[in-house]
């Protein structure tokens, strides 16, 4: 290429003020914010159409879908996978308001998913790169102004809320006193929204509307076959999971009215599935009845072999407790030094109790197995590099309840099943001999199974961490950046050696200096390369944005300095639609 090396578009994507661009995006989504908590629509939409135009947040929105995203190499019906920077530069400009207005959508890509532990499949709409801009564009636009209006007990879909987050709430609720629980599913949530009744509670601006219609209208080609979408919001789409908020949203509000005694029911919802917590049986059963009503609004139901009511501490119709995103809540009755007393001083008499459910442990315990046997001839190495994500992520999920007997009981199991997988590699040798090849001794940890420069973890080497939950209807949108920093530090899901780097940098990203929000895709990388002679302590490691780190190799590959080992880190909370929906049920981790 002739001409001034810096002028390459690589180079020019890479120099790009993005540390001005994410300040300059973020003060207009606060003044979104403010605006829509304080009942200021005209402001609202004023300011999210300065923000649709604006560069900043149009060359953000590019660099989501192209460079941050875990689905940037999924391809919708265009066949396109990855985007070059030349590219991305011109799709900046594509996605001007001014060309989408012109612009139909194109149809989604139908891709079938398995559901954990079933036949069915789940169906994704992935839409083409440039629609998937346009999206992340008009969520950037729409999710402060809707994040200042959500109601307080809504937890799926939504910067800095989790699952830990709604089982925190469910044990604040039943931890004095002893209740009944709807616990409910909506059928086919997201395929059967009615679009019209989405679009009126949109309540947008006239151009957001076209844009919105536009993407539910567009359509799905599964093969060869074209079919019109009449409904629902597909899963896949980067704007959906809002999409599916919003029209959920007012469920908690419609139930809690409908109630003029003190005893109001409390709604817990994450994503399409939610509780419904009260002292009685009638009370439940008005609750459900609302529910039903207000659904039918919205083009859902209730899916009645998921909904079923029962009680915290005593059986009804068979049932006593519930599992919800993965996790069994129930009471024991306990005697009077076993348990914990009540806002009066009174012994309640029973032990409020959460831990993983037997469906999670049956499904995490099947996969490490199927794990173990795909690798029946793989070396150790290999075995505990694949293992070592599934462990500690299934771990770093339930490390936030009562694990511990459930930890010691998988060690157990995997003990076993790493014996056999040894045994069938040497046949004609005996376990003593065995457990010298494969297994660690007499280093003050039990028996670990490793080598002296890795080793497998333990399920009992994560230690119990209470959750903490998410204050009030706080959002990263109010502009506490060192509040949602630490608790992205302190959050159940943020992996060990990760917490501490963002404890020594302040949550701050080293490279670029901007505060991690919840989201945020978090690598860690190596100072000094470890082919250069670096090492894995703390010292030699930093946290950095999925695109800082790409530019810092970058730098480093121009600079001659090849750098392939570093480690990677799962994005703390919230992912992508179709990622929380399979892994927020079954307790799985994509780490």
């Amino acid at each position: 290429m002739n001409g001034n090396p810096s002028d390459h578009p690589n180079v020019a994507w890479e120099r790009l003020p993005w540390k001005k661009l994410e300040v300059a995006v973020y003060r207009m989504q606060k003044r979104i914010f403010q605006a829509s908590k304080r009942g200021d629509t005209k402001t609202v939409h004023k300011i999210q159409k300065l923000l649709m135009k604006s560069k900043a947040a149009r060359l953000l929105a590019v660099r989501r879908v192209t460079q941050d995203n875990q689905g940037k190499k999924t391809a919708g019906v265009d066949g396109v996978k990855s985007v070059p920077p030349a590219e991305r530069l011109k799709m900046v400009e594509a996605i001007h308001p001014k060309q989408t207005e012109h612009r139909k959508p194109k149809p989604l890509r139908r891709v079938w998913i398995p559901k954990p532990g079933k036949e069915e499949k789940r169906p994704l709409g992935i839409p083409v790169v440039i629609d998937r801009a346009c999206q992340a564009l008009a969520k950037q636009a729409l999710e402060p102004q809707w994040e200042a209006q959500f109601e307080r007990n809504s937890y799926g879909f939504r910067p800095g809320r989790s699952c830990h987050d709604a089982i925190e709430a469910i044990h604040s609720s039943i931890k004095h006193k002893d209740k009944y629980v709807l616990d409910a599913d909506i059928a086919g949530c997201f395929d059967n929204i009615c679009h019209e009744a989405l679009l009126g509670k949109l309540k947008t601006h006239p151009q957001m509307r076209r844009l919105i219609k536009g993407w539910l209208k567009a359509g799905v080609l599964d093969g060869f076959q074209f079919a019109p979408t009449e409904a629902g919001t597909p899963q896949g789409g980067v704007i959906s999971p809002l999409l599916a908020n919003i029209a959920l949203h007012g469920l908690e509000e419609i139930i809690v009215t409908a109630y003029r005694d003190k005893d109001e029911p409390q709604v817990i919802r994450y994503a399409d599935d939610f509780v419904i917590l009260h002292p009685t049986e009638e009370g439940i059963q008005k609750a459900q009845a609302i529910a039903a009503s207000w659904l039918k609004n919205m083009g859902l139901e209730l899916k009645p072999s998921k909904t079923k009511v029962s009680h915290t501490l005593k059986i009804h119709q068979g049932n006593v407790g519930f599992d919800f995103v993965g996790f069994t809540i129930r009471q024991f009755p306990v005697g009077k030094t076993h348990t914990g007393k009540n806002s009066y001083g009174k012994p309640l008499g029973y032990k409020t109790i959460i831990k993983p459910s037997k469906k999670a442990i049956k499904e995490h315990t099947t996969k490490v197995a199927e794990k173990i046997r795909e690798l029946r001839a793989a070396p150790q190495e290999t075995l505990m590099r694949d293992l070592n994500p599934i462990i500690r992520g299934w771990t770093n999920y339930y490390r936030t309840v009562v694990s511990k007997r459930v930890f010691a009981k998988c060690d157990a199991l995997l003990y076993n099943k790493l014996r056999r997988w040894a045994k069938r590699r040497h046949p004609n040798k005996n376990m003593a001999w065995i457990v010298r090849r494969y297994w660690l001794l007499n280093q003050g940890k039990g028996w670990t199974f490793g080598t002296e420069k890795m080793s497998l973890w333990r399920y009992s080497r994560t230690a119990i961490q209470r959750h903490i939950k998410v204050r009030g209807t706080a959002s990263p949108y109010d502009g506490n950046l060192i509040y949602w920093a630490q608790r992205l530090k302190n959050h159940p899901m943020t992996h060990s050696t990760l917490g501490k780097l963002l404890k020594n940098d302040k949550g701050r990203c080293r490279y670029c200096g901007l505060y991690f929000k919840d989201g945020d895709l978090i690598e860690v990388d190596h100072i000094w390369p470890l082919n250069l002679g670096g090492t894995d302590t703390i010292a030699n490691l930093q946290a950095l944005h999925r695109h800082c780190h790409d530019q810092r190799h970058a730098e480093l590959q121009a600079k001659g300095i090849h750098d392939k080992d570093h480690m990677v880190e799962e994005p703390c909370a919230e992912k992508s639609a179709s990622t929380v929906l399979e892994t927020s049920k079954r307790g799985d981790s994509l780490a």
